[in-house]
């Protein structure tokens, strides 16, 4: 909404005018879904704050800036404005980036939005070099250097959750032999303490496939063997 305020300051901006109203509208809506999702202490907290900065807090730099600014001096005073709420925009990230961080995953921090945030500060960079608009072109240098910053932590840690879970299969493969005899050794200490159940020893086919081999007994002249694979037994 300030940069729409900016862009009739100043002449010929419709390209400014046109970006700033799509945006305003699909900022709109997804307001709109937050304010329908919401639980009730947050829908008050979220109006209340759009009430006060985006109802009050514009309307008083509409006034003041109609009734104590004239000319060139009127632009000069809101796209300074500007530039400081688009460098609040850029820095706001950084919860998430701290995030990333702390937690090594990349979950809260998509990579396509980091990637075109980038390439809009880079564009929008441009055009208000071009333009010899500074009020544009200098926060856009600060969203160029975080969105670079996003991808670089994105492609780090996403990395590195590849090799943690190519780590873990083949950790877990290494400690099938101890697993084995683990459960031989509890087998046997339960016959000991209870002779009258009968043992069953656990037996790896294939690090794949678990068969129960249930030892005879004096009382007992049969064998039972029981598959956990896929394909079952004759």
């Amino acid at each position: 909404m300030l940069w729409i305020y900016y862009a009739f300051l100043k002449p010929d901006t419709t390209f400014l005018i046109t970006i700033n109203s799509v945006g305003f509208f699909i900022q709109t809506i997804y307001i709109c879904f937050y304010l329908f999702y919401a639980p009730k202490s947050s829908r008050l907290q979220t109006v209340m704050l759009l009430l006060l900065l985006n109802v009050f807090g514009l309307g008083l730099i509409v006034v003041l800036t109609q009734f104590l600014a004239k000319g060139s001096t009127r632009a000069d005073i809101v796209g300074w404005i500007c530039l400081v709420f688009s460098l609040c925009v850029f820095v706001a990230p950084l919860g998430v980036v701290r995030q990333v961080i702390r937690t090594k995953s990349v979950e809260y921090m998509p990579f396509p939005l980091s990637f075109f945030l980038t390439l809009s500060a880079v564009m929008w960079f441009l055009y208000g070099l071009l333009r010899k608009d500074y009020n544009i072109a200098i926060p856009n240098v600060l969203g160029f250097s975080f969105g670079v910053l996003q991808m670089v932590l994105y492609v780090i840690y996403k990395n590195a959750k590849k090799v943690v879970e190519e780590k873990i299969p083949m950790e877990n493969h290494n400690n099938l032999p101890e697993l084995k005899e683990q459960i031989i050794d509890v087998v046997k200490l339960s016959a000991i303490v209870c002779p009258e159940i009968t043992p069953v020893v656990p037996r790896l086919v294939d690090d794949h496939a678990l068969i129960l081999d249930v030892e005879k007994t004096p009382a007992q002249n049969w064998t039972l063997k029981t598959s956990t694979s896929k394909h079952p037994t004759n």
